[in-house]
């Protein structure tokens, strides 16, 4: 069991009757949340906001391309667009004509744990909203048919051509989690997918794949903003307590891996892209645990933004590099992973930028962060937890979030508590045993001849500073 888990099972409640049980407003910083759950064990979360006219609805399945075996890579994030495509009583892309009709966004994501479909309503709006995504989880395969599968297959081939295989460093991520994961674990393939798999997927695959995943018992909901509670889950009730559970699905795959990967993994990549670039990954604990929070923190003095140490080094001081990051990518089935992106400036050469990247993370284990980095960086973390929670839909999902990966929405509310509680000497604890040579996949972009004259190019490439690179989009 990884470290993860235990945080799942320690944390989770074994049942969920309908009632109220809301988070302490003292922990939360007056936010709540009520937890429910349907007879067909669909889980439903609930928190009022009246400061705004608005509702978010999120709904998360608990699948995502890690879920997928060999041969059928893509179909979570094919699956994500065909969401969209029609259901038994909304045809074609009604789905997405009825939200923005009635003044409302709408999309999806696909992720390696996840696929989540969310819209954002004017609060009288929250009916309808709620009756679309009921009527594609009950009913998506009345509208499934061979001729929308090969539209939306075509749809995700061309966004992989135009996200991935046509853009500079685009096939960044899928190499380095291919190298960072062993063939044959499950996050060793990203949620795009193959086009050989995209192909070869038929249309019993998606309606398997449908059947499997798409239940009410593989879903949280949560609905977030100026509600009635009590009308909610009547809606809810009404619109999602007929759609039948399905209790096919297969467990996850095991993604525990060593903690230390034990070599330097390369990998040397001829491209046309504007500059040379240094890409790497470090094998982190888990999403949910301590030490996760303390990586996350390392991180962020290291890599995260302008005042970060890496920043400082190659762009400010040495002038080796037109863009220098270091993020977390947090992954709860899995280690994490510490993702280092860095564009060269000029002529100067890889081993330059690894030199000074390896001699910064050696004073880091060696000294620690300094009192001023750890209020800095907690004060940053803690920032982005305010935004995420601080509009109706980016806490919505992060109620889901919690619900779905580790058993409890609550946690939503307590978060940046646990970062906020971790100390100097755990993050330096972690630099120390993680981040080094022997922990991590490294990627190295060398421009074809004549193609290495443009740094502007290379320093509008976003470094790796956030944790969404993962994610797959419905439009």
């Amino acid at each position: 069991m990884n470290h993860s888990t235990q945080r799942s099972a320690r944390d989770r409640k074994d049942t969920l009757p309908m009632g109220h049980t809301a988070t302490p407003e003292a922990q939360s910083g007056g936010l709540t949340a009520t937890e429910h759950r349907l007879a067909n064990g669909l889980r439903v979360v609930l928190s009022e906001d009246h400061l705004t006219p608005v509702a978010a609805v999120c709904l998360w399945y608990d699948v995502g391309s890690r879920h997928e075996v060999k041969g059928r890579t893509g179909l979570a994030h094919l699956f994500e667009h065909l969401m969209f495509q029609g259901s038994g009583s909304v045809k074609g892309t009604g789905h997405f004509e009825l939200v923005q009709g009635a003044g409302g966004s709408p999309n999806g994501t696909t992720s390696f744990e996840r696929t989540n479909y969310f819209e954002t309503m004017p609060a009288h709006q929250l009916e309808l909203a709620l009756w679309l995504e009921a009527d594609r989880m009950g009913s998506l395969l009345m509208a499934l048919d061979q001729e929308n599968l090969d539209n939306q297959r075509d749809v995700v081939k061309n966004e992989r051509r135009q996200r991935y295989d046509n853009v500079p460093y685009g096939t960044a991520f899928e190499k380095l989690t291919a190298l960072s994961y062993p063939d044959g674990h499950p996050y060793h393939h990203t949620p795009i997918g193959s086009m050989a798999d995209l192909d070869a997927a038929s249309l019993e695959d998606a309606r398997a794949f449908f059947r499997t995943y798409y239940a009410p018992n593989n879903a949280v909901l949560s609905i977030v903003g100026d509600i009635d509670p009590e009308q909610t889950l009547a809606w809810v009730e009404k619109y999602f307590g007929s759609i039948p559970a399905h209790d096919g699905k297969p467990e996850p795959r095991d993604g525990s891996l060593p903690e230390i990967i034990g070599e330097q993994l390369r990998e040397v990549v001829e491209e046309a892209v504007p500059a040379r670039a240094m890409m790497a990954a470090y094998r982190l604990p888990n999403d949910g645990t301590r030490e996760c929070d303390a990586a996350d923190l390392a991180l962020t003095v290291l890599g995260g933004g302008e005042s970060s140490r890496l920043y400082n080094r190659l762009v400010r001081r040495d002038r080796t590099a037109v863009a220098a990051g270091f993020g977390l990518l947090r992954l709860a089935g899995a280690p994490s992973l510490g993702w280092l992106d860095v564009k060269t400036s000029g002529d100067v050469e890889v081993p330059v930028i690894e030199a000074a990247v390896d001699e910064e993370l050696a004073r880091f284990a060696a000294e620690g962060p300094t009192a001023e980095e750890m209020e800095r960086a907690q004060a940053q973390l803690e920032r982005e937890w305010l935004d995420r929670l601080g509009t109706v839909a980016g806490r919505a999902d992060e109620l889901c979030r919690y619900a779905v990966l580790f058993g409890d929405p609550q946690l939503a509310f307590t978060a940046v508590q646990r970062v906020l509680d971790v100390t100097a000497e755990e993050v330096q604890a972690v630099a120390k045993s993680r981040l080094r040579p022997d922990n991590r996949a490294v990627l190295v972009y060398e421009p074809v001849a004549g193609e290495a004259d443009d740094p502007a190019a290379a320093e509008g490439a976003a470094p790796a500073e956030t944790t969404d690179e993962n994610e797959e989009s419905a439009q």
